[in-house]
């Protein structure tokens, strides 16, 4: 690795209204180095790359590139300085051919016409260095799979010449296979001497990728150091400001009265009570047939075996019939199922459950303000006001919309699928919170949670019982103190017993 900086960054500081986002940060990443920048959402992440990158101007500070003075004042400047960032929501035409969005602004021409043999070839050649000749030039870059539609983005940049990659949550849309092709990539770039900046929320793969780990908090730098010498549970310190063992909270509980109870259930045979003031967490690889169970269980997927006792209720029930008897669902696929993206904060948020703000069957907007602000409130939903849609959200504000419908429908039984996925570790901390708090007794009418997690720490740390499943067969839940995190995996996998 080259000591020399290939870009800096000095005193930068960045205000929108009254919310400082960017507080005089010093940054510099050097040839053939790559620099991790993990942080909460609104650490300021985000706002500083976009500084880097051109889309923002910041209030001060200056920058370096290659030792000269670097200012762009838009995203094109700096992609010809040699800087570019790969956004999460990649940036295609989709529509058009992988050759015409690689060289999407800079097109050979002749006497106006476009050269499109050249551009084929020097498309060909920057896939070729890429790794990746197989991809047709002459595809529409929409046919393309997520992790193809991403080297089409990467390739744009290396085609103009950037020396300076910012990679923005790369591994979002990816599958495991695929994350660890550009994990191969992003190392053959660093061989190159290309300077690389990698935003991720996945400290696993943070720790496998990068030389250096730089952590904002608040809008500053909060500490940081090379790779090796940051164990993931400093890092998260650094990031929410507390230690470890406060992620995991654990407020008084006493098992309550019997409130689901399943037999011989579904494909898995799962057997098992859940009862008030308990967590039961259920463990398992991808595919292993967890969602299907709680789909099932909701009366989202049909089943053909088995017994539910709901409270007071007895057999299989649809969705709308499950929410009546008090049992609440969160998808794992937030986007797609679990909100209605192009609504309302207010609207996700009451939409189960609209008795009671207005008149009959009418919606009021006051009272619907009111409910959702009371739970905006309670779950510090970052928001403008209940009426912003929730795709101008965070992911993990988005989480919270979606927990509070649950809280506002006044659920006893909350089944939660992968109720952490994608958001920041700050967000996780404050969900698990309103979790621990569901099942305390120190609440009037203590809850129960029914969840699925593909990360087995927060198994440990939240859960009561936890139960494993692996080819669709439900072990009988265990208590969570006699497992380890190692037996857990070994049982998902088929190869031993989890205790």
């Amino acid at each position: 690795m080259s000591e020399a900086p290939r870009f800096e960054m000095h005193g930068i500081r960045k205000a929108f209204g009254a919310t400082i986002a960017v507080d005089g940060i010093d940054l510099s990443v050097a040839a053939g180095e790559v620099c991790a920048i993990v942080g909460q959402n609104g650490a300021g992440k985000s706002t500083l790359m976009g500084i880097l990158a051109g889309a923002l101007r910041p209030d001060e500070g200056t920058m370096a590139l290659d030792g000269k003075p670097y200012r762009p004042a838009n995203p094109h400047d700096a992609r010809i300085a040699g800087v570019a960032m790969i956004h999460q929501e990649l940036s295609l035409a989709p529509h058009l051919t992988v050759a015409e969005n690689i060289l999407l602004g800079m097109e050979p021409t002749r006497r106006g016409w476009l050269r499109r043999s050249e551009m084929r070839e020097r498309a060909k050649a920057v896939l070729a260095r890429l790794g990746h000749p197989e991809i047709s030039v002459d595809a529409p870059a929409g046919t393309l799979s997520p992790a193809g539609q991403q080297l089409v983005e990467i390739g744009r940049a290396l085609a103009v010449g950037c020396q300076v990659l910012v990679l923005d949550e790369p591994t979002s849309s990816l599958s495991k296979r695929d994350a660890s092709r550009l994990f191969s990539l992003i190392a053959d770039l660093k061989r190159s001497g290309h300077a690389i900046v990698y935003i991720s929320h996945f400290l696993e793969e943070v720790k496998d990728v990068a030389d250096r780990i730089v952590v904002l908090r608040d809008g500053r730098i909060v500490g940081g150091g090379p790779t090796s010498a940051l164990p993931a549970d400093k890092i998260v310190e650094l990031m929410v400001g507390r230690a470890v063992e406060a992620l995991y909270p654990r407020s008084p509980r006493t098992r309550g009265e019997a409130i689901l109870e399943i037999s011989d259930f579904g494909a898995a045979g799962a057997n098992f009570v859940l009862h008030r003031g308990e967590i039961i967490g259920i463990a398992g690889l991808l595919g292993a047939g967890r969602t299907r169970f709680l789909r099932g269980l909701f009366g989202l997927e049909p089943v053909r075996r088995g017994r539910v006792r709901l409270a007071a209720y007895s057999g299989y029930a649809r969705p709308h019939q499950r929410w009546q008897q008090g049992m609440g669902f969160l998808s794992e696929d937030r986007k797609e199922e679990g909100l209605a993206g192009v609504l309302s904060i207010a609207d996700n948020l009451t939409l189960s459950r609209l008795e009671g703000l207005g008149p009959g069957p009418f919606v009021l907007p006051r009272p619907q303000h009111r409910a959702a602000s009371r739970w905006m409130d309670r779950l510090s939903i970052k928001a403008r006001s209940p009426r912003q849609t929730v795709n101008e959200l965070s992911g993990g504000n988005q989480q919270k919309v979606a927990m509070a419908r649950l809280l506002h429908h006044d659920v006893d039984v909350f089944v939660l699928d992968e109720p952490t996925r994608g958001i920041d570790v700050g967000s996780k901390a404050q969900i698990y919170e309103l979790i621990d708090s569901l099942v305390s007794t120190e609440q009037a009418r203590p809850r129960a949670v029914l969840m699925v997690s593909s990360y087995v720490p927060e198994l440990l740390g939240l859960c009561d019982r936890i139960a494993v499943m692996c080819r669709g067969a439900l072990s009988s839940p265990r208590p969570a103190d006699e497992l380890t995190e190692h037996g857990l995996m070994l049982a998902a996998t088929g190869a031993g017993d989890a205790a």
